[in-house]
């Protein structure tokens, strides 16, 4: 009982802790970006999973967690993947209006119930995916404005939905396959990781906004912001690993949903964006979606949990019926067969 309740509190912490780190980031792109005339976002990402490293790299030094080799070619492999399906995700949002970013964004989750269920066989019940069709009914109604298609932008959205759904799956189930923890799978993969968006993120955001990052006069509010951006993302980058490990990758989603949501909100109260009955409405239907599907994952958990119980009740069962039956078969036999002994 008292491993179940740490581990919940466990899940629960990690939760908060992407909640927080990932409203609070987008706060703070949202003035770099939109206040300070800073939009190389590509870029910037590079230097987020370079300061992760560098900080995990320290935190390893200090005995903070303990470094766990893992198959190089599998690292490198899935650091590219994660690195590359960044770069195709802001290449969609270049390439398409707002509106059919936000629904590549809503494709991922029923693409990673696809992907699951095909490919690692994972079933998931018609009451969950009730609850995360409502969940993206609310959001799309809160987020979604416009639609416009065009081939590159549709191209560039199939490709970013590929690899994060595969990156995000294969973040779980390495974590849980090769039994590392969280911190160790992000300290081995961000040099990857960094090192691709390094390389491309500067003519990736070329291409998207016609300027150059070099080139770029960095003052020092701008250099501030970059600072504490990079910083707040070494609780983002550990927080996803964190839920997707203890999780699942559709858990993950469903939270970067509710973060939506909250951003929207905060948007509305702190910046004085725009906001319309539309908007409430959409976040109100999302909110339940999220209350459904967290009702419908612990109830069914619950009697998963039950069922294990009582497997191994019968197991055990099993296990001393015969050997008792047995004993008593032998005790017979040597009654019988006084003279063998």
């Amino acid at each position: 009982m008292g491993e179940m309740t740490s581990n919940q509190l466990g899940v629960i912490g990690a939760l908060f802790l992407s909640v927080a780190s990932s409203v609070s980031i987008v706060i703070v792109n949202k003035a770099l970006m939109s206040n300070l005339g800073f939009p190389f976002a590509t870029t910037l990402t590079s230097w987020h999973l370079m300061v992760t490293y560098c900080t995990l790299h320290v935190a390893l030094r200090m005995n903070f967690f303990e470094n766990k080799p893992v198959d190089m070619k599998t690292v490198i492999l899935f650091g590219i993947l994660n690195g590359v399906s960044i770069g195709f995700l802001n290449l969609s949002l270049g390439f398409n209006s707002i509106g059919f970013y936000q629904m590549t964004k809503l494709a991922i989750i029923p693409f990673t119930v696809l992907l699951e269920t095909i490919f690692l066989k994972k079933h998931f019940s018609q009451k969950i995916k009730f609850s995360l069709f409502v969940l993206l009914i609310g959001v799309g109604i809160a987020s979604i404005t416009d639609l416009q298609l065009n081939f590159l932008g549709t191209v560039l959205s199939l490709l970013a939905i590929i690899t994060t759904c595969v990156g995000q799956i294969l973040t779980n189930t390495i974590q849980k396959r090769l039994n590392v923890s969280s911190t160790q799978l992000l300290y081995q993969s961000a040099p990857f990781q960094a090192a691709v968006l390094f390389v491309s993120g500067p003519l990736v955001d070329q291409c998207l906004t016609k300027q150059n990052v070099f080139a770029h006069k960095y003052s020092p509010i701008v250099l501030a912001f970059i600072l504490l951006s990079c910083l707040i993302a070494v609780s983002v980058n550990f927080s996803t690993f964190l839920v997707i490990g203890k999780t699942s990758p559709v858990t993950y989603q469903v939270l970067g949903h509710l973060k939506t949501c909250l951003v929207l909100a905060f948007g509305y109260t702190l910046l004085h964006d725009p906001f319309t009955s539309r908007n409430i409405a959409g976040i109100l239907i999302a909110i339940v979606g999220m209350g459904l599907y967290s009702y419908f994952c612990a109830h069914e958990n619950k009697k998963k949990q039950g069922g294990d119980f009582s497997s191994m009740s019968q197991n055990k069962d099993k296990d001393t019926t015969p050997l008792l039956a047995n004993g008593k078969k032998m005790a017979h036999q040597d009654e019988e067969n006084p003279t063998e002994k």
